[in-house]
């Protein structure tokens, strides 16, 4: 895998070896570590080919929470430069136990999200952003265009500007991503599918242990995971 030009995006992924990140993979159909895709979990309600259908987008994507949303490297910036960074950062954050998940929908897609909000959570994204963003090179004025066709409040446009994401600072919420949009009787089904699927992952609070440096080369490859830096404050 060749680094330097795609983009870069710092997530919170859970550890392979838990629960949690297995669940991931298998709903997906994919796992961003390893890079390998792999047979779908079965949907009673659904074929194996609309499930596909209906997880494409965070597939590409990898299981995972964003903290720093993707982005091409600065033209001065070095990959190495940015992997110390965050390394760095890292380093001077304490793991934390964040409250236990639970199954939402968010605007129309269902996803894993936060039962209770969480200071220390947003202010890991919010430093994330801050302190990672000399990295980051300025949006085109064709992604501005599709962040701004979702309808943004003046504060979203106001951070899409300063950050090159309307859903950073004080509008950020952690989720992590399991469909597409889906609308009426479709998105109840998958709902009621991913309950059971998800339930024994809300039992016990979150453990946020590091953060994970994503690559994606080219807009057809799915995004994977450079590094997982333990968070060792």
């Amino acid at each position: 895998m060749s680094r330097g030009s795609g983009r870069y995006a710092v997530y919170f992924a859970p550890d392979s070896n838990t629960a949690l990140a297995r669940f991931g993979a298998a709903w997906l159909g994919y796992d961003a570590a390893t890079g390998v895709q792999s047979t779908q979990s079965a949907v009673a309600t659904m074929s194996p080919e609309r499930l596909h259908e209906i997880t494409g987008e965070p597939r590409r994507y990898g299981f995972h929470a964003t903290l720093k949303p993707p982005y091409a490297l600065d033209g001065r910036s070095d990959v190495s430069d940015l992997e110390k960074a965050v390394a760095a950062l890292a380093r001077r954050v304490a793991a934390f136990a964040a409250p236990p998940l639970r199954l939402a929908r968010v605007g129309g897609f269902w996803a894993l999200t936060l039962s209770e909000s969480c200071p220390t959570m947003d202010h890991l994204a919010a430093i994330c952003v801050e302190e990672l963003d000399h990295f980051r090179a300025p949006p085109s004025e064709t992604e501005l265009a599709r962040r701004r066709r979702a309808g943004l409040s003046p504060r979203q446009e106001a951070l899409l500007q300063r950050w090159g994401y309307p859903y950073v600072m004080e509008e950020f919420r952690f989720h992590m991503t399991l469909t597409a949009r889906l609308q009426g009787e479709e998105s109840d089904a998958v709902g009621s599918a991913l309950a059971p699927l998800v339930e024994r992952l809300t039992r016990a609070p979150l453990v946020i242990d590091a953060i994970s440096l994503f690559y994606q080369e080219n807009p057809q490859t799915a995004f994977r995971i450079l590094h997982r830096y333990p968070l060792a404050g």
